[in-house]
């Protein structure tokens, strides 16, 4: 009985270690995608995905490893990427405005 709890317990690791190195492979897509993006937001979107990914990265570590401390850190991770991508998203859109006020000005500054 024994040895089938160390078996389903060596099964589980390897499974575990098998999703963070995939977890780890999509988070190195989401930074190509960051840094190549055609668009302002493909970037933003892909910034918040690696946000998430490394959440899930630490959610299975802390299983991995038994450790429950590694939860409290992964939602204080949560709430500082949630903010990043919220003031990513804000400066973003505050010049893509500032830009179409200029735009909008030298049409009508072409106009008269």
């Amino acid at each position: 009985m024994n040895s089938g709890i160390l078996a389903l317990e060596h099964a589980y690791r390897i499974f575990l270690l098998a999703l963070i190195i995939l977890l780890a492979i999509m988070l190195l897509f989401c930074f190509l995608r960051a840094c190549l993006g055609p668009k302002v937001a493909d970037r933003i979107v892909a910034i918040n995905m690696m946000g998430t990914i490394v959440m899930v990265i630490i959610a299975v570590l802390a299983v991995f490893m038994k450790e429950g401390y590694l939860v409290d850190i992964c939602l204080i991770y949560a709430m500082i990427s949630f903010l990043a991508v919220i003031v990513l998203t804000k400066v973003y859109m505050g010049v893509y405005l500032e830009k179409k006020q200029k735009e909008k000005e030298g049409k009508g500054n072409g106009n008269i």
